[in-house]
């Protein structure tokens, strides 16, 4: 069995030969990006398949792409509605490869364990279910009667429907969550963990304690009218580029730009159209109309500043900088926030953020002036041990200008894989409360569990514990995704049976435990036959809008199934018959389970009709007109200390971020334009100054020691890269460095892993000689 070396090991000679500094892009995307587009899609997927998948993808009566979760525009669309990372996406769906059962009898589990994601990602779509029968060391095929047999007999012999586990990865669409968390409840748990665990669960918590429901308030024309954009704490060229399409039209209407980020990324500062010749010549079209520097965790300092500032100028020029009337009449906590920022002194704003004042004053002048404000944020402000405070912050900031349900203003939390919000508004997740859980009761005529159950961050130290026997995952990496790699695969190798619905191979799949199983499914690209005929799915975006899915490539395999198919294969053969569930009318006709979500979830009546007779529907947000379900009927003002890390002499800040060749655990390839990376990944971005105060130079192998209350953690053997980061700060990539991220480092309220915030030092390797030859892994002290 694979073991918690071996999983922090994930950095193999592959990825650390001839790492290259290139020259890095200057504008985001522009023809370049059609070019790598054309050569990803190429490389993996036949002329006709890429021709499909471009012409299809976002449209209408097409297939929603697997990769981000930006909104579609109303009305005309492009005729390419997609980005370079959605073509590697659907490239990396639509590959010839195969991971065929030819494959597992090659290499053991063990074997297979000693490579990367990126090498296992490269085999291909696996094409039979497999399982790894205790005491064996080769994945073998099982035919699917047998795996669901499998499942159920363990899940009949837990003690507890506690002691199992059901994770959900934000690609699942809506009728396979649903399913999914159904399933789970039936079976008598809440213990449904999912990756929103990891990304936005401060938003969602501080959003609801503000203006009662975790969403965003707007929608893409809302941001492409308004005529101040925050942009804080994302990069949208790496993460979301299609944003930057948006981001263009409200900056051609004239549109404020204030970016607020570490780290100087590259689509902040200008963009290209691809899509636009005209545009590939030039400097494209300039974005940030001021740029902040932040410090990592700087974030609330910063914005109680831009507060104060208003405040002050509000006092200058009574009723013409603060919305009075909207204050007055929907809000609560003004007089709470006034005396809070008006306690706090310039000087620690100053000193909390690293932003001067002048900067400041500028921002808030522009925030000042405008009427229509947007705040944009992604896992830059969630993942710090105060990320719901940063968001509350900029509830704050937003409430004092009235810009919660105006057209053209609000806030856009934005969410990173294509369905996350769907998921969770599908009910996957371990809190659901009783009015969802009621209406599920009535549905299906059985009682639901009340107790919450286990978020991630807790699954894994059930799982450590041995209070966990059975984990089944619906897609996603649970071992890469996670926080603190060596406990999240002590805890996976403790369980006794592993099952995991994918497309493809991924490391998580090989730390076992007793058992495993890997159950492939249909791509989000690829035509869903059932009994009743072609299947149509649907996902909610980033901004609350539901629509349909069609696949239209041929399977993978004659054996693959659909996720909607292999769940009630489970759930029919382990409950099938503990409710008035029919498991096998939902898997032949997917209008039954929709149907069923109608009368279960608020906002989705009549879901077949408006997803069939229109292009989607938008999920209510009462914010949007003003109607707020707080205990108290308002939106609330809320008081956020800043609450800096305070560091000791040679520590450092460190985040882990994304490359541009990778989408969130999914590595597509080695280059990460945008910060003149080629070649590798096991790099640590440094300023320069802080590089030549600790003798360093470009490339010099270092170690890299995380410190979390007295546990010293170390990782050998990154590249040390200058960049022009904030002082004082570091970035990394994930999830390389996540064995640094203490499992217990998270944020206050949400559990949210602090993985944009980790004290760190950093020193010289010993052996300089080191590049090309794999890590020895995390050495664990106790100061």
């Amino acid at each position: 069995m694979p073991t918690e070396r071996t999983a922090i090991e994930s950095q193999v000679p592959e990825e650390t030969e001839g790492l290259r500094l290139v020259k890095a892009s200057h504008i985001a995307t522009g023809f370049p990006a059609i070019v790598r587009s054309l050569k990803s899609a190429l490389s993996q997927e036949s002329i006709v398949a890429m021709a499909r998948d471009w012409t299809l993808v976002n449209q209408d009566r097409g297939f929603d792409c697997p990769s981000c979760a930006w909104g579609d525009p109303e009305g005309n669309r492009s005729r390419f509605e997609f980005c370079e990372n959605g073509a590697k996406s659907m490239a990396d769906a639509s590959t010839k490869a195969r991971a065929t059962p030819e494959v597992f009898a090659q290499y053991s589990a063990e074997e297979l364990s000693h490579h990367s994601d990126h090498w296992l990602n490269a085999l291909g779509r696996i094409t039979h279910p497999m399982v790894l029968h205790p005491g064996h060391t080769h994945f073998e095929p099982i035919a699917w009667g047998d795996a669901f047999e499998m499942i159920a007999s363990k899940l009949r012999s837990l003690s507890s429907p506690n002691e199992a586990v059901f994770y959900t990865s934000g690609k699942a669409v809506n009728e396979s969550a649903f399913l999914f968390q159904l399933f789970a409840r039936v079976f008598g748990t809440n213990n449904l963990p999912d990756c929103s665990n990891m990304c936005h669960e401060s938003s969602s918590l501080a959003l609801s304690r503000t203006i009662g429901i975790g969403k965003s308030t707007v929608t893409v024309e809302d941001l492409e009218h308004a005529d101040c954009i925050l942009e804080i704490g994302h990069n949208p060229g790496t993460n979301h580029p299609r944003m930057l399409t948006s981001l263009q039209i409200a900056k051609d209407r004239g549109a404020k730009m204030i970016a607020v980020n570490p780290m100087p990324e590259v689509s902040l500062f200008r963009f290209a159209h691809p899509q636009k010749p005209w545009q590939w010549v030039g400097d494209g079209t300039p974005m940030a109309d001021l740029y902040l520097q932040v410090r990592i965790n700087g974030d609330v300092a910063l914005v109680k500043g831009f507060i104060k500032a208003l405040i002050e100028l509000e006092d200058e020029n009574p009723g013409t900088v603060l919305d009075w009337p909207f204050i007055e009449h929907y809000t609560s906590g003004f007089a709470e926030l006034e005396e809070s920022v008006r306690s706090c002194s310039w000087e620690s704003i100053v000193r909390g953020c690293g932003i001067d004042l002048p900067s400041i004053l500028e921002a808030a002048s522009m925030i000042a002036a405008s009427k229509r404000m947007v705040v944009c944020w992604c896992m830059g402000l969630t993942q710090h041990h105060n990320g719901v405070e940063n968001i509350q912050e900029m509830v704050n900031l937003l409430l004092l200008g009235g810009n919660i349900g105006r057209a053209g203003a609000g806030a856009l939390c934005i969410r990173g894989h294509s369905n996350v919000q769907g998921d969770r508004t599908m009910g996957v997740w371990e809190q659901m409360d009783d009015p969802y859980l009621d209406r599920l009761r009535d549905e299906f005529r059985f009682e639901p569990p009340r107790k919450h159950g286990w978020d991630t961050v807790a699954s894994i130290h059930a799982m450590n514990e041995n209070r966990v026997a059975a984990f089944i995952s619906l897609g996603g990496n649970f071992l890469s995704a996670s926080p603190d790699t060596g406990a999240v695969a002590r805890g996976l190798n403790n369980v006794q049976l592993n099952a995991h619905i994918t497309t493809k191979l991924n490391r998580c799949h090989l730390f076992t435990g007793s058992a495993a199983l890997l159950l492939p499914c249909l791509s989000r690209t690829e035509r869903d036959e059932q009994e009743s005929g072609l299947q149509i799915t649907s996902v909610e975006n980033t901004v609350n809008k539901v629509s349909s899915s069609r696949g239209h490539l041929e399977p993978a395999s004659q054996y693959v199934r659909s996720e909607v198919a292999i769940i009630c294969g489970m759930a029919k053969v382990s409950v099938g018959d503990r409710a008035a569930i029919e498991w096998d009318a939902m898997a032949a006709n997917y209008d039954l389970i929709r149907d069923a979500i109608s009368h279960v979830i608020p906002g989705t009546e009549e879901y077949n009709k408006r997803l069939r007779e229109t292009d989607g529907f938008y999920m209510p947000i009462p914010p949007k007109e003003r109607v707020f379900t707080t205990d108290n009927g308002k939106a609330k003002f809320t008081v956020n200390p800043m609450s800096p890390i305070v560091l000791e002499p040679g520590q450092l800040l460190m985040a882990t971020i994304r490359s541009h060749d990778q989408f969130n655990t999914v590595v597509y390839g080695l280059e990460d334009k945008y910060r003149g990376i080629s070649g590798g990944r096991r790099v640590i971005f440094m300023h320069p100054d802080d590089m030549a105060a600790r003798g360093l130079e470009t490339k010099t192998l270092v170690d890299i020691s995380s410190h979390f209350r007295g546990e010293r953690r170390c990782m050998q053997h990154f590249q040390a890269i200058p960049y022009p980061i904030a002082r004082g700060c570091t970035a990394t990539y994930y999830p390389e460095t996540n064995p640094l991220v203490h499992l217990d480092a998270v944020a206050r309220g949400s559990c949210q892993p602090a993985s944009k915030s980790v004290v760190i030092t950093v020193a010289r390797s010993l052996d300089q000689n080191a590049t090309n030859v794999a890590p020895d892994g995390t050495e664990v002290t106790t100061a």
